[in-house]
């Protein structure tokens, strides 16, 4: 990986929310760099800015300040229409509640990014049928999420992350809503795809076991970097 080769760009970002009483900041002039291929886990104290920033990765929201480039684009400078088209064709994310829709089965809910594309209804298929083998739920297509478990229904989340091919991973606690062996299933499945798919994968945790399954950590404090530390990636 060559260390110029960077897929985000955070320049003297800060973002501040407005309240009734007094502004919150939860970002402040944060400047970072992550390079393509890499699995980063973000980590801090509640609110620190994890979650802030990425959502500013992913065009969610946008800075009240500064500049964030992402795959060469710079997402805060993008309008409304523009940033959704953006955000499907660059960004998958996994959310901690897993956001699937209960009336949708686990097939139904992985095509919903491609249903924004040009593909045909045959190319959708085969794109979502490599999506649940690769989280290795295939033969449970059509099962509704109240019929999965929550380790089950993350995987679903992962699938449809994956399935258009972003260049740009974001995952949000992903492993806060499941018991151990869950978290440790979806901890290993995110460590698989990151390998076969080399993809940049950025994941917010509170866990230090799933930060550990990381090529990098960066602790965030009062919207700052307080430091960042390598951690080994285990084969």
């Amino acid at each position: 990986m060559k260390q110029d080769d960077a897929l985000i760009q955070v320049r003297s970002v800060t973002k501040t929310f407005a309240g009734a009483g007094e502004s919150v900041t939860p970002l402040k002039d944060l400047d970072l760099e992550i390079q393509r291929g890499e699995f980063v886990a973000l980590m801090g104290p509640s609110g620190s800015g994890k979650t802030t920033l990425l959502h500013l990765l992913a065009g969610i929201d946008t800075p009240t300040s500064g500049g964030i480039v992402v795959a060469g684009t710079d997402v805060a400078r993008l309008g409304a229409r523009a940033l959704a088209k953006w955000r499907n064709q660059h960004v998958g994310f996994v959310f901690q509640q897993y956001n699937l829709v209960p009336v949708l089965t686990a097939r139904e809910n992985v095509e919903l990014p491609l249903l924004l594309t040009r593909l045909s209804q045959a190319e959708r298929a085969r794109k979502v049928q490599v999506a649940l083998e690769a989280v290795d739920l295939s033969d449970r297509a059509s099962h509704l999420p109240r019929q999965l478990s929550g380790g089950q229904q993350q995987r679903v989340a992962v699938a449809r992350a994956i399935v258009a091919g972003p260049e740009l991973i974001l995952a949000d606690e992903p492993t806060g809503n499941l018991d151990e062996k869950a978290a440790y299933g979806i901890l290993n499945l995110l460590k698989e795809l990151h390998a076969r798919f080399q993809q940049t994968l950025v994941m917010v945790t509170h866990d230090p076991r799933a930060a550990a399954a990381a090529g990098r950590v960066i602790h965030l404090d009062k919207g700052r970097i307080s430091g960042a530390a390598q951690a080994e990636v285990q084969a």
